[in-house]
């Protein structure tokens, strides 16, 4: 943890609550409480690197194989063709990678590809716990299975 707090060092830390997908020594997985799809995850270093250009190789490589089997097991779940694999680090400073399921081509979208100049946007609904849980069991059972 660093001097600042980090909420995702905490929830690594296990100081508050998550829906972990999955954990190991290296890298954590939960799902995000604001998803963009049901599905959407986090996954982060349990060490605090702010940027994703600074997280040791070894850590960046976890981080990219554990997205690609979350990615095919969200195809099988979720029905799925695309799973988005980005590194945003817009909200949180703490290198994070999301995986989302793609219902739609605009689910991850550029604003350079939207040709309208005012655009209003508004703060993805928090998921209910409920759902959250039931989708955290679907994906760790799919893991688990692989």
């Amino acid at each position: 943890m660093t001097d600042t707090p980090c909420l995702f060092c905490a929830i690594a830390g296990g100081h508050l609550p998550a829906h972990v997908i999955h954990q190991d020594d290296t890298v954590m997985a939960f799902l995000d409480i604001q998803p963009v799809r049901p599905g959407h995850t986090l996954i982060i270093p349990r060490r605090h690197h702010v940027w994703f250009e600074d997280l040791p190789a070894d850590t960046a490589a976890r981080i990219m194989a554990l997205g690609q089997d979350l990615a095919r097991q969200m195809k099988r779940i979720h029905g799925v063709e695309r799973v988005s694999f980005a590194f945003t680090g817009i909200d949180v400073a703490h290198a994070h990678a999301h995986i989302v399921p793609m219902h739609e081509l605009t689910d991850v979208i550029s604003r350079r590809q939207i040709v309208e100049t005012d655009l209003t946007f508004r703060p993805m609904p928090r998921a209910e716990p409920e759902a959250l849980a039931a989708t955290a069991d679907a994906l760790r059972a799919a893991l688990a299975g692989r």
